[in-house]
């Protein structure tokens, strides 16, 4: 079944998902990848208000669309398990209810996402067409200046953007699952 889920992200939707579910986000989301995280791990003040909202580990494709704003070429989602040293305290002082990437990321982050009701989904590697074609306006940037197009916060308005709750906040992880169950599998053959 999929899940509609709109913003802003209310804790009490989000608690409901569970790891496995597939979900379908319309509304604002925000890209933030490693500038954005060293940054902010340095005291860096955030540039949005992320409370309730989305954080996407992802280095867009954006062209200037000839006037004064901004058309999504690709978005696809980059590795998460780099921003595994910020994960934790980001999701604690913003306030973040989705953190959307690929790959996965550590029991800390899985804790916190526990802790205060956040989860991890997990967006398709090689997908950036598919994800730009969910973007319908690119509302703004910050720190485009500092950190350049790549590492910039861009401010997406997106509808029916896919992914899959990877982790929720019940503290349960496909990826741990997939790890128990091929490590039972690789036991079994192994005797």
């Amino acid at each position: 079944m999929l899940r509609s889920l709109d913003f802003p992200f209310d804790e009490r939707t989000v608690r409901s998902l569970k790891a496995g579910d597939a979900v379908s986000i319309s509304g604002r989301i925000y890209t933030g990848r490693d500038k954005f995280h060293k940054y902010f791990a340095d005291g860096g003040r955030l540039p949005v208000d992320f409370k309730n909202g989305a954080l996407f580990h992802c280095g867009p494709v954006c062209v200037s669309d000839g006037k004064d704003g901004w058309r999504v070429v690709a978005a696809g989602p980059t590795t998460s398990v780099r921003e595994n040293p910020y994960e934790p305290a980001f999701i604690a002082a913003s306030g973040v209810r989705l953190i959307i990437g690929k790959g996965g990321m550590d029991a800390q982050t899985l804790a916190a996402c526990k802790k205060y009701g956040a989860v991890y989904i997990q967006a398709v590697g090689g997908a950036g067409a598919l994800y730009a074609a969910a973007v319908r306006k690119v509302a703004g940037v910050s720190l485009l200046k500092e950190f350049g197009a790549a590492e910039a916060v861009w401010h997406f308005d997106v509808e029916d953007f896919r992914g899959i709750v990877a982790m929720d906040s019940h503290g349960n992880s496909l990826f741990d699952k997939v790890q128990q169950t091929s490590a039972n599998l690789l036991s079994s053959l192994s005797t």
